[in-house]
């Protein structure tokens, strides 16, 4: 048996490729940005070609870093952002347009045309999703509809559909040179086309939207040793089974070992988002959470999640950055909000993308409200953390009414987690401990798991379970009147982002 799996991490701003030894430790790891396109207010974009090039070229970068050989890894696992949706010809391998990313809201009018027309408790109730630009089948139509030629590709078979775990397999086993037009059930319930109890595609939501069936790849389960093929390209690591594909947030799920019903995590990347194992049951939400499969194992039962997405977190951090020029690296906003006690009376919303869970409101938009004279860039900075805070405790609230299960912990992962006055600020306004693991980059470790239990590399999910240490725990220091009266505001805050788009603007 080898002594390592590797797992790509395709990620909304980055990619990187990791290489995991037996015990769940980091061996080697390679990481490269990609462009974000924005062309108008609502709309961002990716390269689906320099996702492809990113990848093969981290994949490469690590295994030589480390002094492997191919035959040195057990096996591969993928997971991706998820919604991102790439539609390519399979003849030529070229895509007709750049990825769709799920924080675009572009689609907004479709989505309205749907519940104009009574679709949506079908949506709701087959999906387990909310009707909502969001989600990928909002953004083929949008591409069939707008994009010269498509159309008519798709309907006679050339043109393929991929949200980017998709596109990254069917380069990887050779690209049009005979690679697998394949997707796992955590990507396809992202979509708002598969039936949360067949697994299958839906031919009722697939016509909802008009998109050729034709043009939707396979379903297959998450860990399988056989769906997903070998790595054709690049060729140093030719020949390495790919044995498991999740979405990043699925993958987290797997990485926390959060195999038990009532287990749950809270991912901080360029979004948030809060899972809860539900087992083999379907949780229909009735507070603006959505229902998905958490993973599939093999030929086992699927198992289901509660989740609450929330768009913008670890991306208005990039914002201040990039955008507002008041940090220079991520790292700099933590010493930048601890200048002040607290936030000054600001409040931000980073509602750029609209709100998703548990507002559902592609008509927000971000609003930094309560500013005076008195308050600095050190404030903007606090509120920043504190909004992504907030966000997370409007999804756990949410879910404890869903569920009926009250959080006694907040297991954490992603770069987020690395800023201790953020983590110390979630302990805080949630009130309840929040606990980060000795591996927090737990979304390539969980897609490693993944692929690793499908070999046998680990036996069992209670050998994975095993490997799960705690690095940090942040225990609450504020008062219940101090709590509730910091979140009053928060929620103040949110109602002022609201009706501030009409349809036609999106």
């Amino acid at each position: 048996m080898a002594d390592y799996v590797g797992a790509v991490d395709q990620g909304t701003t980055s990619t990187r490729f990791m290489i995991f030894d037996h015990d769940g430790a980091e061996i080697a790891r390679s990481q490269l940005e990609h462009e974000q396109i924005l062309p108008k207010s609502g709309w961002v974009e990716h390269n689906p070609v320099e996702i492809w090039e990113r990848t093969s070229s981290t994949m490469t970068t690590a295994l030589n870093s480390a002094n492997l050989d191919p035959s040195d890894l057990a096996a591969v696992g993928i997971t991706n952002q998820r919604e991102t949706t790439v539609v390519w010809n399979k003849n030529t391998g070229r895509p007709y347009y750049n990825a769709i990313v799920w924080q675009d809201t572009r689609t907004a009018p479709i989505i309205s045309a749907l519940e104009r027309d009574g679709h949506a408790d079908t949506i709701k109730q087959k999906s387990g999703l909310q009707p909502a630009p969001y989600f990928a089948g909002s953004k083929i139509k949008w591409i069939l509809d707008n994009v010269d030629g498509v159309r008519e590709a798709a309907e006679k078979g050339d043109a393929l559909f991929g949200t980017t775990d998709c596109w990254v397999v069917w380069n990887l086993t050779g690209g049009r040179n005979g690679g697998r037009h394949v997707t796992d059930v955590t990507n396809a319930s992202r979509t708002m086309l598969m039936d949360l109890e067949t697994l299958q595609w839906d031919d009722e939501l697939i016509g909802f939207l008009d998109i050729p069936k034709s043009m939707l790849p396979e379903i297959v389960s998450s860990s399988d040793t056989e769906a997903f093929g070998t790595i054709a390209r690049p060729s140093e690591l030719e020949g390495v089974q790919i044995t498991a594909a999740l979405g990043d947030q699925h993958a987290a799920m797997v990485g926390q070992v959060c195999f038990e019903p009532g287990e749950g995590k809270n991912t901080y990347g360029t979004g948030n988002f809060l899972l809860l194992n539900t087992g083999k049951d379907i949780v229909r939400s009735e507070h603006g959470l959505l229902t998905t499969v958490c993973y599939r194992f093999g030929d086992q039962d699927p198992v289901y999640a509660l989740e609450g997405s929330i768009a913008v977190t670890g991306s208005a951090v990039q914002w201040l950055r990039d955008q507002l020029g008041i940090i220079s690296g991520a790292s700099e906003i933590e010493a930048l909000a601890n200048q002040v006690e607290d936030n000054g009376g600001l409040y931000f919303v980073p509602a750029f993308s609209g709100l998703f869970a548990p507002y559902w409101r592609s008509d927000a938009r971000g609003a930094i409200v309560g500013l005076s004279r008195f308050n600095t860039n050190a404030h903007l900075a606090r509120a920043t953390l504190e909004a992504i805070c907030y966000q997370s405790k409007d999804v756990a609230d949410a879910m404890t009414a869903d569920s009926g299960v009250t959080l006694d912990v907040l297991k954490v992962d992603g770069g987020v987690t690395a800023n201790n006055l953020c983590m110390q600020l979630q302990a805080d306004i949630l009130g309840v401990p929040v606990s980060r693991p000795v591996v927090a980059e737990t979304t390539a470790l969980g897609a490693a798991y993944a692929a690793g239990l499908a070999v046998g590399f680990w036996e069992s999910t209670d050998e994975v379970r095993h490997h799960w240490n705690e690095d940090r725990r942040w225990d609450p220091t504020w008062s219940d009147e101090a709590r509730d009266k910091g979140y009053a505001g928060w929620k103040k805050a949110v109602s002022k982002t609201l009706d501030w788009v009409e349809d036609e603007e999106n």
